[in-house]
């Protein structure tokens, strides 16, 4: 069997998406991925707590005071000491520079709060239920350059009540989140695995 797609994570806060990948990963070992590596641009993220607790390594550094390219300079050079394959982005609030968004072309995952192309960017559940939608959730697609416009490959619906606020609806909304990404994560690293080995068959 082919060895599991190794994944990092990257993180901003408090890291439940995070737990929820690693969560998925422990029920089954036989999962199509392993996480590898969490990162966080905030150094007291709570997530690099909990990602130590579950002995995964972490990285971290301030972005404060860097240009965005030498940030990411630095957590490339992270990632490849890892050996990492592919990145989940699970609440990292940071913009990636367009020279690492096309090194790490079709192997970026990121999870996004609202039923894309609908509401990218922030305050998406705001935005929401000023706009009158009969339904808010969230969206798994891979990173483009362009801010939340790249291919979705998963969604999940979420039914917006009457009475329903920002914070109702995004707690319910995170949920399905933490549903909706484990299971897109695996679906993705287990076509990239048959792939290679398609490639390897071939040659």
């Amino acid at each position: 069997m082919a060895e599991p797609v190794r994944v990092a994570v990257l993180i901003s806060g408090r890291g439940s998406n995070m737990l929820a990948l690693s969560e998925h990963k422990r029920r089954d070992p036989d999962r199509c991925y392993t996480i590898v590596f969490v990162a966080s641009n905030v150094p007291d993220a709570r997530g690099l707590v909990l990602a130590r607790r579950l002995g995964i390594r972490t990285w971290t550094k301030s972005h404060q005071g860097l240009a965005r390219v030498e940030f990411d300079a630095l957590l490339d050079a992270a990632l490849a000491e890892h050996d990492v394959e592919l990145i989940a982005l699970a609440g990292y609030m940071r913009l990636l520079s367009d020279g690492f968004v096309e090194r790490w072309q079709g192997r970026i995952l990121n999870v996004h709060p609202s039923l894309l192309p609908a509401h990218k960017g922030l305050d998406t559940h705001r935005r929401a239920l000023t706009a009158g939608d009969e339904y808010a959730g969230c969206s798994v697609h891979l990173v483009t350059a362009e801010l939340d416009s790249g291919p979705v490959i998963a969604q999940a619906k979420v039914k917006i009540l009457p009475r329903d606020d920002p914070e109702s609806l995004a707690a319910r909304v995170l949920e399905e989140e933490h549903l909706l990404y484990p299971i897109a994560l695996e679906e993705y690293c287990r076509a990239l695995r048959e792939e290679g080995e398609q490639h390897q068959s071939s040659l």
